[in-house]
């Protein structure tokens, strides 16, 4: 069974830094790309990172791009997005997903 665990949410002031992590079961990590979507409270689901298998190559959403970091460690099965400089527009629900399977998220409010 697919398991996937955010963490590492919290409240951050403007300009501050959070780092999350999504551990995962279940399922071959180490041959799987993976995704950071978020959803902010009244909006649909936004993409905001996605890693290769190996990480190698990572792609960013442009309102993330320059202050977020995806990266992931395959021998503990663990994928991490640091993120840093954060607005308050980045609050929102944080979730790690695989194909369509997702966590129960990790909150992320960003304010003064």
């Amino acid at each position: 069974e697919v398991q996937l665990v955010e963490s590492g949410g919290g409240l951050a002031q403007p300009g501050g830094s959070l780092r999350l992590s999504c551990a995962a079961s279940g399922f071959s990590f180490s041959i799987a790309a993976m995704n950071w979507f978020r959803q902010a409270p009244g909006k649909g689901l936004e993409w905001v990172s996605q890693i290769t298998a190996d990480g190698g190559i990572t792609n960013y959403a442009d309102f993330v791009k320059g202050r977020f970091t995806v990266s992931r460690d395959n021998g503990k099965n663990a994928l991490y997005l640091q993120m840093n400089n954060l607005k308050p527009e980045d609050t929102a629900v944080y979730y790690c997903y695989h194909g369509a399977r997702r966590g129960q998220g990790t909150q992320v409010t960003v304010s003064s």
